[in-house]
């Protein structure tokens, strides 16, 4: 009997026995069925992961950043106890203790999952598994890849210390709001550092890595209060903070920035503009997106934060001007309905929902707003941003007087608008600002403004460097991020002639030299080309200096006619205003497209006396780890180097540019530029207490104004026109549009830059002249009519010879009509007669620009 029982259990035993050993055997076999191919887990102790993109202004301010994660890296060592205590309660109480796995927590969800048939399966993973899920493995819920999770995470604790497998954990994890990793968190929802953080905000964090978008702290704010209080608890019963603590704690009220508690981090960044988005599409091309985007890029732009918004405003008021003077009101085009109206609350939170553009700061900060009420003669409105007071906000009559309403049809009312219900209606979201008095800023009223249909751009640079200290590319950036300065290519027109004349006085002619302004007529593929002045009219022959001030078509084309489009084109191709400008006589006009981008740097070649300029929106790039991978300025300078200088003594700086221009006839043609300023087709606009030179343009039926200038050490530029090529209405000339933009900018910047007289070179030899005739005085010569022109120092300047590039005038030309005096006949070089207009007086010179 003693036997059998015996027998009995030691059957029970052995079966037992086996049945724990095929367990085991076959949980071997799963697991090393499972471990084989796994992804190695050795590159995480190399890991850097994907952080932010960091542009700061040349002042050292920061003005954006980009990131397709929003990182911000924090060593392990940078993070305080509190934050790690604060994760490790709420997710892997036992980190410390475990080898990368849990087996308690792993059965008490086997068990949790039992219980409710499987709707309630939770993860039990510990931070290390997390981190194996996070960095190699899917987010799927099954069997197979909860299996492979504790393998790594074993393998995972055997090759890293806690330490770093935490500083991992609390990198990589999304916590919402795309914050990714407890230091951009910190930021997003207190904007304040991980050290300034208390036992509650801790918590609050450490409460979203279960699910961020089920702890929203505005749409989810009980629920996220309860998570918070449960981390609390958790944090002071294992220990890491004490009971009083943990009751102060508790009673705080839930706080953020997104309950309006605390204000967000992006306040103390300024709007996106074109200037960093500009910087982005090119580093991203030379660095490739995925390192801009992800490597923690530090970049140090050449922005300039004070000229930068003085030329923003110096472009935007000229746009909102011409859109003004065009008398047609179209609003935002958009509109809320009648039911977000019934309360602030709700038209407050539907306004705040539209896009409309809120970075525009002309003259006074513009607003969203929407038509609450219409009055007999008012209508009021209720303002983003701005409290309603007693009154109630309104837009009397008297403000809507300037313009006609543009109707769904596109037609627009015959008369203009008396009252503010001509142009608005109930619901229409529409922009505002206010205006205030001159002299002491006082609040006048509320005004209507909008978006002009006309846009344009402005670039300045420095004209030694090419570093660009302004940019803009529209009017607004939030209401089109295209970006006209160096996205927009447009016909530059005359702004183009200074290339045509470079190449002539390279080619050996002279300021002085004579080109006669007569008809001519190409034959084309598409019929007979009969280009004009401006004006209309012919002066016959005319000094070069005279053709660039006053901007004559015909004598440019006569010009590049005789020197040949091909030496033409190889300036353009030089200077980088084109890649590769065909060889036909209207490029000399500026037909061809180009961008203002290129145009400035072009011109700030003239202004340096001819060496090459590489524009730059960049001075530096910083990698993550603070080793510079980029740096425009590559100027010799071994005296930076040195200890210390000879008091008085400056470091001498070597350049190593290249020189596209011989120094002479970049003077020469800064010269005959300063006179387009100071006597051409820019006088009227461009009035500055130092020497400027510049040059308008103007294309067909003013679709295009452009104006480019410069000082002896800025240079600068303006386009406006339609994004859709369209005639912008008689005199919108660049002089008339352009140049007042430039003045504007300039003399804000002469004043914190300076200015001075364009250095003459020493082979420079002067010698007075006619600027009429081209006639040579004498050295004593003085009036209105005398220049004192550079001539190249050992050359014999030869005077009287006449240019016309070999055409003869059309004879059905009405050159003498059109003159409406006598002409006279000439022999043309290529000995046909041609009949010219009488010699040009002060009193006939009119101004050009019209390709």
């Amino acid at each position: 009997m003693f036997r059998f029982i015996l027998s009995f259990f030691g059957g029970i035993f052995t079966a037992i026995t086996m049945s724990l050993a095929m367990v085991a055997l076959s949980i071997g076999a799963v697991f090393w069925m499972y471990g084989r191919d796994l992804p190695s887990h050795e590159s995480l102790a190399q890991y850097t992961p994907p952080t932010i993109s960091r542009i700061y202004s040349g002042q050292g301010r920061l003005i954006d950043e980009f990131a397709k994660e929003r990182r911000l890296f924090a060593p392990a060592d940078t993070i305080p106890d509190l934050i790690k205590q604060a994760f490790i309660s709420a997710e892997d109480k036992n980190f410390y203790q475990h080898e990368g796995y849990d087996l308690r927590g792993i059965a008490a969800a086997a068990i949790d999952a039992v219980r409710s048939r499987g709707r309630d399966v939770r993860g039990a993973s510990t931070i290390t598994q997390q981190v194996m899920k996070n960095f190699l493995l899917s987010g799927d819920r099954r069997a197979e890849r909860k299996i492979k999770e504790i393998i790594l995470a074993a393998r995972l604790e055997e090759t890293l210390p806690k330490e770093k497998i935490l500083e991992l954990y609390l990198n990589e994890i999304f916590l919402g709001q795309n914050s990714y990793g407890v230091a951009a968190a910190s930021q997003t929802y207190f904007n304040k550092t991980l050290g300034e953080l208390a036992p509650h905000e801790a918590a609050f964090l450490a409460s979203l890595p279960k699910a961020p978008s089920d702890f929203h702290p505005v749409r989810r704010k009980k629920r996220l209060l309860s998570r918070r209080n449960f981390v609390l608890r958790e944090m002071f019963e294992n220990g890491y903070i004490p009971k009083a603590e943990y009751e102060a704690e508790k009673a705080l009220p839930l706080r953020s920035v997104q309950n309006g508690d605390f204000e967000s981090f992006k306040a103390e960044l300024p709007p996106r503009d074109y200037f960093t988005d500009e910087i982005r599409r090119q580093l991203s091309e030379n660095f490739g997106e995925g390192e801009f985007f992800t490597g923690g890029l530090t970049v140090r732009a050449t922005i300039d934060n004070e000229m930068q918004p003085i030329a923003a405003n110096a472009l935007r008021l000229q746009l909102e001007q011409y859109d003004r003077g065009r008398g047609v009101w179209r609003g935002t085009g958009e509109s809320l309905p009648a039911e977000a109206l019934e309360t602030e609350e709700k038209w407050r939170a539907a306004l705040a929902d539209l896009r409309v553009p809120r970075d525009i700061d002309l003259e006074n900060q513009w607003y969203p707003a929407v038509v609450l009420q219409i009055g007999d003669n008012d209508a009021r409105i209720g303002i983003e941003g701005v409290e309603e007071d007693a009154d109630g906000h309104w837009i009397p009559a008297k403000d809507v007087q300037w313009a006609r309403k543009r109707l769904e049809n596109g037609n627009v009312t015959k008369r203009k608008a008396r009252v503010a219900g001509d142009l608005l209606s109930v619901g229409d979201v529409v922009l505002v600002r206010r205006m205030t008095a001159d002299g002491n800023g006082s609040f006048i009223r509320w005004t209507l403004r909008q978006v002009p249909q006309v846009q344009g751009g402005f670039v300045a640079m420095d004209a030694d460097t090419g570093r660009v200290i302004a940019m803009q590319g529209g009017f607004s950036y939030q209401s089109s991020v295209f970006n006209r300065a160096t996205q927009a290519r447009r016909q530059p027109g005359s702004s183009f002639k200074p290339f045509v004349y470079a190449s002539a006085l390279d080619s050996g002619y002279s300021p002085a030299t004579i080109v006669v302004d007569a008809p001519i007529e190409i034959d084309t593929p598409q019929g007979v080309w009969r280009p004009k002045n401006a004006s209309h009219k012919f002066y016959g022959p005319t000094p070069l200096r005279t053709g660039i001030e006053q901007s004559r078509n015909l004598m440019t084309i006569r010009l590049a006619q005789e020197v040949g489009m091909d030496v033409v084109g190889s300036y353009a191709e030089r200077f980088g205003v084109y890649d590769n400008l065909s060889p036909v006589l209207a490029n000399a006009l500026g037909a061809q497209e180009t961008t203002l981008y290129q145009m400035v740097s072009a011109y700030a070649m003239f202004a340096n006396g001819g060496e090459r300029v590489q524009p730059t929106l960049v001075d530096r790039v910083q990698d993550r780890y603070g080793r510079t991978v980029y740096q425009h300025d590559q100027r010799l300078c071994n005296d930076c180097k040195q200890v210390s200088l000879t008091p008085g003594q400056a470091p001498r700086v070597i350049s190593n540019r290249e020189r596209v221009m011989d120094p002479v006839t970049a003077y020469q043609l800064t010269s005959m530029m300063r006179g387009v300023v100071e006597r051409g087709t820019a006088r009227k606009a461009v009035n500055l207490p130092v020497p400027i030179a510049g040059k308008t343009g103007t294309t067909n039926d003013e679709k295009d104004a452009w104006f480019v200038g410069f000082s002896s050490n800025i240079v600068a530029g303006c386009y406006i026109g339609f994004d859709t090529p369209r005639a912008m209405g008689r005199g919108s000339g660049g002089g008339a549009l352009c140049a007042p933009v430039f003045q504007r900018f300039m003399s804000q910047a002469i004043k914190k830059y300076g200015g001075g007289d364009f250095k003459a070179p020493d082979s420079c030899v002067f010698i007075n002249i006619d600027r009429f005739t081209g006639a040579r005085l004498s050295d004593g010569a003085s009036g209105n009519n005398v220049v004192s022109e550079c001539f190249r120092d050992g050359e014999e300047p030869i005077f009287g010879i006449m240019f016309d590039g070999g055409f003869a005038m059309g004879g059905d030309l009405p050159l003498v009509e059109e003159l409406g005096g006598g002409g006279r006949e000439v022999t043309t070089s290529t000995g046909k007669k041609a009949v010219v207009g009488p010699k040009a007086t002060f009193g006939t010179l009119s101004s050009g620009g019209l390709y």
